[in-house]
């Protein structure tokens, strides 16, 4: 079986290899399509092959170059086009496409086609954007959604056959706990004062930094780390992290891999007070170091908080959260148990193999359809 894996843009490189990996351990042969990540180190290819085929010009410019947005737009035509002459697979695994509505129509005959929804759609969908979703999504053989949560809105509010709509969770990022060089925690962080509260990942404004922030008026005994790159103005941060008189170190920059393990080591709790999500990378990463986790009864997050691992909050719900985190802070051996529970999911249910096992069904049942 030859399985190719296509994300033009880079947008997953982590879960991309990490499924490739998976993939191969069972004897899949994979070759994974995409371009160069302009953005830091990637995993290193394990039993499968990549080929860095989309926007060869633009990642050689490098990131920071003049007009670089319009300038891979205009490679993006062709580099479509050359995929969809060059078929080379039994079954295609799509993880995204750059611009949906154009390249839906550009895609090669090979089938079956799979999809990965990585992201569905707004809370409050438009008309268009449903129209949009069911355009991309219809056009697959199968759709693969990372919680029964997704699995129902793409039935229930995209209107995909539920015949095609298949779940297969994400899996923890565990390649991060063994990388072959770590760097010690940023000198923001090195002088931790009590238990940590961890928010890892870009900030921006549906992730609710402000209700965590406004949580730590009230609570004691603890410190919160704030770490990412920023998507918007940090200053409204600032301002209320000094309003609430709490410890609050912030790290509002892009993270080298390498800076990951320490700071999640020296996490005592990883909170994601998210007004809205389907999934988080960050949350998989949590699961990868056993972190107990606060989060938001958002998405797919009730099904991970579900295996022990988390205590969940109304979104949005400032007094519950923050009395959500003093009481797994205050209490030790709650915040082992959940821990041990984060490292049973992480090599079980949200484990890279379930995954590979899972998706591999998938391939097998859909290329005996169209034998």
């Amino acid at each position: 079986m030859k399985i190719q894996l296509v994300d033009p843009s880079a947008f997953t490189p982590p879960y991309d290899r990490a499924l490739a990996a998976g993939l191969a351990r069972r004897g899949v042969e994979v070759e994974l399509l995409t371009s160069r990540f302009l953005h830091g180190p990637v995993p290193a290819a394990e039993g499968y092959r990549v080929e860095e085929r989309f926007y060869r010009r633009t990642a050689a410019r490098g990131l920071d170059a003049p007009a670089r947005l319009p300038f891979k737009g205009a490679e993006h035509l062709a580099d479509m086009l050359r995929f969809r002459r060059a078929p080379g697979a039994d079954l295609v695994h799509y993880q995204w496409l750059t611009v949906p509505p154009l390249d839906v129509h550009l895609l090669p005959p090979t089938r079956p086609r799979v999809c990965t929804a990585h992201y569905i759609l707004p809370p409050r969908p438009s008309r268009r954007s449903v129209a949009l979703a069911r355009d991309k999504f219809g056009r697959m053989d199968a759709v693969v959604a990372h919680s029964e949560h997704g699995a129902a809105r793409l039935r229930e509010e995209v209107g995909l056959d539920p015949s095609r709509v298949h779940v297969v969770p994400h899996g923890a990022f565990d390649y991060l706990t063994s990388l072959p060089e770590e760097k010690p925690l940023p000198a923001e962080l090195a002088s931790a004062e009590g238990p940590v509260v961890l928010f890892f990942g870009l900030l921006r404004p549906y992730k609710g930094i402000e209700n965590l922030l406004r949580a730590f008026r009230t609570v004691r005994g603890a410190e919160l780390w704030i770490v990412g790159n920023p998507r918007a103005d940090v200053g409204p941060l600032r301002r209320l992290a000094a309003e609430s008189g709490a410890t609050v170190r912030f790290v509002t920059r892009f993270v080298d891999e390498a800076e990951i393990p320490a700071i999640f080591r020296h996490a005592d709790l990883v909170a994601l007070p998210y007004l809205d999500a389907e999934h988080s990378g960050v949350l998989y990463t949590a699961l990868a170091f056993g972190k107990p986790l606060v989060l938001s009864a958002v998405g797919g997050f009730p099904e991970v908080a579900a295996t022990g691992a988390g205590r969940l909050v109304p979104p949005g719900d400032v007094p519950a959260l923050a009395a959500t985190l003093e009481d797994v802070l205050r209490d030790e051996s709650a915040r082992a148990e959940m821990g041990a529970y984060a490292t049973r999911a992480a090599a079980g249910p949200y484990s890279w193999d379930e995954a590979a096992s899972r998706t591999i069904r998938l391939y097998r049942d859909l290329l005996e359809r169209t034998a």
